[in-house]
């Protein structure tokens, strides 16, 4: 019930169509449960979620996100449909060892229905932007340009899923992971869809926008510290720009100047603390940085367009 409310009323929020969220995020936008993992220490630009997944007939609207993501399917089967905002449904039959490559700029909408039984499983895997960018500079050289990889849906890559259930292996079912193994096989995968899944170079309001592994530093730092004040000067510190210069790139990047992308980042996590825990109102402002509860309901309201209590109460 938490889940359909949170995405009937992410829908009403149009101000949250341009935000690109880190992979970390994508588990409070999706209605599946999600598979509880063993304690593990986290390894860098390497991020694995297990779902179980039930029907979805009314649409979910799916953020952009920084890293590209891979889904894949381990168990079941389903008929998968996406659109862009406003576009025409595309749609795809599924089943275990087919995957998704998800690059896109753009939020999406989707919906599925599953075959054969009430759920699918899918694993989620974001490899970091750095990566990515180690394989293209490997392949294509030291000046090689931003890599931009391909949309696909429904597809199937032996080397895609056998890597996958490998990594799957080692870092969800393996006693003693390690991390150096782990790292070589997501790069390995990486380096396969760079030379696979690299898109034709286009036009756009990304070219000269701020550096794919600085992007991912500032929105990690973000992310980080939610409940600290906006600090302009330490975030272009940690780009190495100018004030100037950083808040330019960065917006050329995400379509939100920084500051705006700060606010999006603390709605997330808002939403999440009121559907998912028993803090008050009032604490749930405080978590996200925000002493007065007027001015918290204020904000919620004008980036979600109900204000926090109406949100909880659905």
């Amino acid at each position: 019930m938490a889940n359909t409310r949170r995405t009937s009323l992410e829908q009403r929020s149009t101000s949250s169509q341009d935000l690109r969220i880190t992979g970390q995020s994508m588990r409070e936008y999706l209605p599946g449960e999600q598979q509880d993992l063993p304690p593990r220490p986290e390894i860098k630009d390497i991020v694995i979620q297990l779902f179980t997944h039930r029907s979805v007939i009314e649409p979910i609207l799916v953020p952009a996100v920084v890293e590209p993501l891979l889904v894949l399917v381990l168990a079941g089967a389903a008929r998968v449909e996406e659109r862009i905002l406003g576009g025409e449904w595309t749609a795809a039959e599924v089943s275990a060892g087919d995957f998704f490559l998800t690059s896109s700029d753009e939020p999406y909408e989707m919906r599925w229905q599953t075959h054969g039984g009430d759920t699918f499983e899918v694993m989620h895997l974001y490899l970091g932007l750095p990566l990515i960018e180690l394989a293209s500079r490997e392949l294509w050289g030291e000046h090689a340009g931003p890599v931009r990889l391909r949309d696909i849906s429904g597809a199937r890559d032996g080397c895609v899923a056998f890597v996958m259930e490998q990594l799957r292996t080692e870092l969800v079912l393996e006693r003693s992971p390690s991390a150096l193994f782990a790292r070589s096989l997501a790069q390995a995968l990486a380096v396969h869809l760079v030379r696979s899944y690299r898109a034709e170079a286009r036009p756009g309001r990304r070219v000269n926008a701020l550096q794919a592994y600085k992007l991912r530093k500032v929105t990690d730092a973000m992310s980080a510290d939610l409940g600290a004040e906006f600090s302009l000067a330490k975030l272009a510190r940690l780009a190495e720009l100018s004030e100037y210069h950083f808040s330019r790139l960065f917006k050329r990047a995400t379509g939100l100047s920084p500051s705006q992308y700060f606010i999006r980042l603390r709605m997330v996590r808002a939403r999440h603390l009121l559907l998912e825990t028993r803090l008050s109102v009032i604490d749930v402002g405080l978590e996200v940085g925000y002493s007065s509860p007027s001015h918290f309901s204020q904000v919620f309201r004008r980036e979600v367009g109900v204000t926090p209590s109406e949100f909880r109460g659905g």
